[in-house]
């Protein structure tokens, strides 16, 4: 007898196991700052993390990136900031580095990672919890608005309410389970690839560093150049074409990038590979996931045997670890009262309801071939409030890679930092509802911004000034 192809579930009941002014879901960098911001203005926050840390993709060896912006100046501050410093404490950060590149990177340790924030949030009187993942929605008779969200775990399915709901899944997991219209990848739905990082230990990154700076005919690479990796001890390296090219030549490796991606740790000997490129994942399906999980481990021993056999330094390096989990560079985007656009990117645009700024350049990997598209705007641009509002969805603010974008927009503003600074703009914002008992929506944006400059974050006026509380309101475009 054949298996039915589907099963009627029994309708049960499921208890609330919590209730909060503001439930976040995703403890990612986005999630981390929402519910440290609420929680700092006086709500009480809940957390759902599916995994058993914080901290989302700064625990997978990458740098994080977005706080300086392209003439130099730093465009972050506030919550993200105090985050660093906090690291920096225990060594766990580097100083805010300029990149000709990335335009800055900041390197952090993983682990450390984890330990600060979960420090934070409990310092701060959020309620976390972890191993839960939201297997649904529970929507008001007008469906309207979230009264809260099922959830799964070992303890096995309740609900856990909130008065405003912030989702920071990355995925807009919330969002898409509630009905809001989401977009995918390209025109043609495809997605930027990820890549499952690696460690390898006993790097002599210095022998590295050395001969990209005195032998750059050899060595090459893409836009920075050899000068600035005479003058950094800590440093992201990306080209390297050549070797790579010769390593598939004579030993007929398959090296799924065109080019190399190394990042020094803050350990000695430590470096990150960003360097598997598995196309085709959808970051939103548990079967893709998995076989991307299967090709990127297979992938990492060619890696390793190019590295050791023809990069510099690399002689005596061995593996090390992997990262947790796939680093999902695009999935779900929402549909929100504004959809950021690539001309808005690269025209370096104010908007009237700016509650951050962002500086890193439109970065796509791009899902057809093994090649990245780069393009700069020159300065700044804005990130509109709107354009974390889902349509037609009253009680729900999305902040992080998810938020109302194109697909190239969202290749710019993916980046931790900037998803840092959009996760505490939702976390205030949803305290000011709550506090009001209004909508996010609601919220008046002068007094949004006000706080968020109070609160020590970075917004720009229309000559690119930084901008203080006195200085908010006169400094808006109409």
């Amino acid at each position: 007898m054949s298996a039915p192809l589907s099963f009627t579930e029994p309708a049960r009941e499921i208890p609330v196991t919590a209730e909060y002014d503001v439930l976040v879901v995703g403890g990612g960098p986005s999630g981390l700052t929402a519910a440290l911001a609420a929680a700092e203005d006086g709500m009480t926050v809940g957390l759902l993390e599916s995994r058993s840390f914080v901290g989302g993709n700064m625990t997978i060896g990458l740098p994080v990136l977005g706080f300086l912006g392209q003439k130099g100046n730093q465009v972050i501050y506030g919550l993200p900031q105090k985050f660093i410093d906090r690291l920096k404490v225990r060594d766990a950060a580097s100083e805010h580095r300029p990149c000709p590149l990335h335009m800055g990177i900041t390197l952090v340790e993983p682990e450390a990672v984890k330990t600060v924030g979960l420090e934070m949030l409990t310092e701060a009187g959020v309620d976390v919890q972890f191993y839960t993942f939201v297997a649904g929605v529970i929507m008001s008779e007008d469906e309207r608005s979230i009264r809260g969200v099922v959830t799964e775990s070992k303890s096995g399915r309740s609900a856990v309410v909130g008065k405003v709901v912030i989702d920071c899944t990355g995925d807009a997991d919330v969002a898409y389970r509630a009905g809001v219209g989401t977009n995918k990848g390209n025109e043609h739905g495809g997605m930027q690839p990820p890549t499952l990082m690696f460690c390898l230990a006993n790097v002599d990154t210095e022998k590295l560093r050395t001969s990209i700076a005195v032998e750059k005919r050899t060595y090459l690479t893409d836009f920075i150049p050899a000068e600035y990796f005479g003058q950094n001890n800590q440093f992201i390296v990306v080209g390297l074409r050549e070797l790579i090219a010769k390593a598939r030549a004579e030993r007929h490796l398959d090296i799924p990038n065109e080019r190399t991606i190394i990042i020094t740790g803050l350990k000695k000997g430590e470096v990150w590979i960003n360097m598997t490129r598995v196309t085709g994942t959808d970051g939103t399906d548990a079967r893709s996931l998995t076989q991307g999980e299967i090709i990127g481990r297979r992938q990492i021993d060619d890696i390793i045997e190019y590295l050791v056999n023809y990069v510099p330094g690399f002689e005596d390096a061995h593996f090390a670890r992997t990262a947790p989990f796939l680093g999902i560079r695009e999935t779900r985007r929402i549909v929100g009262h504004y959809t950021m656009n690539e001309q808005d990117v690269l025209g370096c645009r104010h908007f009237p309801d700016a509650i951050a700024v962002a500086s890193y350049p439109i970065d796509i990997h791009r899902p057809g071939d093994e090649g990245c598209t780069l393009i700069w705007c020159g300065d700044c641009y804005d990130i509109p409030y709107r354009s974390l509002l889902p349509q037609n969805l009253d009680n729900l603010i999305v902040a992080g890679r998810s938020i109302s974008a194109t697909h190239e927009a969202m290749g710019a503003i993916r980046v931790m930092a900037t998803c840092m600074a959009m996760g505490e703009a939702a976390g205030r914002a949803a305290a000011i509802a709550v506090k009001k008992d209004i909508l996010p929506a609601q919220v008046d944006i002068h007094e949004l911004r006000r706080q968020l400059l109070e609160k020590g974050a970075y917004l720009r006026g229309l000559d690119g000034e930084r901008l203080t509380p006195e200085t908010e309101d006169v400094s808006v475009p109409a």
